[in-house]
């Protein structure tokens, strides 16, 4: 990409008038000497659906998109993926247009595996308890197996999706041993870490998805949530002396992976944090 290129970019997803993709993507650009535009297409506000909109971004000259909440697993469906473990993903949430076809990423796996260690540096996950397998939960499960995580417990409100995701996982982690709850309060007991990839929190979806005592005894906690940045459940985790990884941080690390196959260039990321907390990003 030359220095004088404009990066035409979006984002599909709902409840995304917060979202500061924009602007991550727009400083990525300022380093770069790139011009970068990026919308929010939200398809209830375009009172039209997920489809026409992705179909319309190839035809509008858009050179990428993100995708978010509630349309990863969608997107995975009309793009092409070179990748075998984005593939067992089965959801994605970057995309790029040109080609034949368009071709899909996955950089919640990949950010989630940078999040976690910028804060836990080398540390074992231990057993985890993650609520919600829906697409960044799915994501966040094949990170979790990067990471060498050796017992899972899985909640979410169609068993169904849970045990598909078991399934899935198989093919990267055999040996990891993964149970399905009903109840998390439950399922919480004996775990090191506990994880949210639910929308409960969100901005318009207010609440926690597990009761504050179920967290005594965990020693980390991450929120997929980052609008707003200290949800319930992470101000909860503090509270109880639990490590931290904010959903902004996954937020931080897949836009710094989407950028890279979006443009093709490096970042100075510790500028890019600076600018962006500068900015009151991470608030």
């Amino acid at each position: 990409m030359t220095k004088t290129a404009t990066l035409k970019l979006g984002l599909i997803g709902d409840n995304i008038a917060r979202s500061r993709s924009p602007l991550l993507h727009r400083l990525a650009g300022q380093q770069n000497g790139v011009e970068v535009t990026y919308d929010r297409l939200v398809p209830k506000d375009m009172a039209i659906g997920f489809d026409e909109i992705f179909d319309g971004c190839a035809r509008q000259g858009y050179h990428g998109i993100n995708v978010t909440y509630p349309y990863k697993e969608l997107g995975a469906k009309k793009v092409e993926v070179d990748d075998p473990l984005v593939r067992a993903v089965g959801a994605v949430n970057t995309v790029l247009f040109g080609g034949l076809r368009p071709k899909g990423f996955n950089t919640d796996y990949s950010g989630f595996m940078s999040a976690y260690r910028h804060v836990m540096g080398d540390a074992a996950t231990g057993t985890v308890l993650m609520i919600g397998t829906g697409g960044v939960g799915r994501a966040v499960a094949f990170g979790l197996a990067g990471l060498g995580t050796r017992r899972l417990h899985l909640v979410d409100r169609d068993p169904a999706k849970a045990e598909a995701l078991a399934e899935a996982l198989k093919s990267v982690a055999p040996d990891m041993e993964i149970s399905i709850w009903v109840g998390a309060e439950k399922a919480a007991e004996g775990c090191s870490g506990v994880i949210n990839c639910t929308p409960v929190g969100m901005v318009g979806y207010e609440g926690t998805p597990l009761a504050a005592g179920a967290l005594q005894g965990a020693v980390w906690a991450f929120d997929a949530v980052y609008t707003p940045v200290n949800t319930r459940f992470l101000q909860d985790a503090g509270a109880a002396g639990l490590k931290v990884i904010s959903g902004w941080e996954l937020y931080f690390y897949q836009g710094v992976h989407a950028w890279s196959l979006f443009s093709g260039l490096g970042l100075d990321e510790a500028a890019l944090r600076a600018s962006l907390i500068k900015m009151g990003d991470a608030e």
